[in-house]
């Protein structure tokens, strides 16, 4: 299995340096020049890959951490997205709702990414809690994951776990979505709750 994480941005560092932490390869690439943040890329870690955009979608899974406007040009990349997963770590704060045709971003997302699986899930954290150690507070901190796909959500919770986070579904993008979405100016419920699992 490849991983990919679109966007260095400060959530996508933070990804960087969970893949990092677990010696786990993953790739790493932004519209720009992969030169421009190799040295970012090579601080992380040796495990954290800096490449093309074009090299970094042929991932199996792909986390997309860049701006909510900015996914119609990453989609672009690929003429189809089948075979794989996308996991939406984007906000839509500040997006009316009516722009997104009432849908949640999750969806309207997934449309952009034809043929492929989605997962809402590490955009509830902040990204200076997500660069954390997960470990914290004799437990490991909790993750979010909302998808309409049950298999994809397991893939994605069996990585989560892999990364040293507690995953918890939530169910489907037009349920669980929303409460660990954001959109025009109202957050979900569940957005910047910082939880640990304790494991007992």
């Amino acid at each position: 299995m490849s991983y990919a994480i679109i966007g260095f941005g400060k959530i996508g560092r933070a990804l960087a340096k969970a893949f990092a932490r677990n010696g786990i390869e993953v790739s790493v690439a932004t519209t720009r020049d992969p030169e421009s943040f190799a040295s970012d890329a090579a601080a992380i870690g040796p495990t954290v890959i800096p490449q093309t955009l074009a090299e970094a979608v042929k991932a199996d899974i792909i986390f997309l951490a860049v701006r909510f406007e900015a996914h119609p040009d990453v989609a672009k990349a690929l003429p189809t997205w089948q075979g794989k997963t996308i996991i939406d770590v984007t906000n839509a704060y500040g997006v009316p709702p009516e722009e997104l045709g009432g849908q949640p971003s999750s969806k309207f997302i997934a449309q952009a990414f034809t043929g492929a699986r989605l997962v809402k899930g590490f955009n509830h954290l902040a990204a200076a809690v997500l660069d954390q150690d997960p470990a914290a507070h004799g437990g490991r901190r909790v993750v979010f994951l909302a998808s309409d796909d049950n298999a994809a959500a397991a893939e994605i919770g069996a990585l989560a776990e892999n990364l040293g986070f507690a995953p918890i579904e939530l169910g489907g993008l037009s349920e669980g979505g929303l409460l660990v979405q954001a959109r025009g100016n109202s957050w979900g419920r569940l957005i910047f709750k910082d939880l640990v699992k304790v494991d007992g």
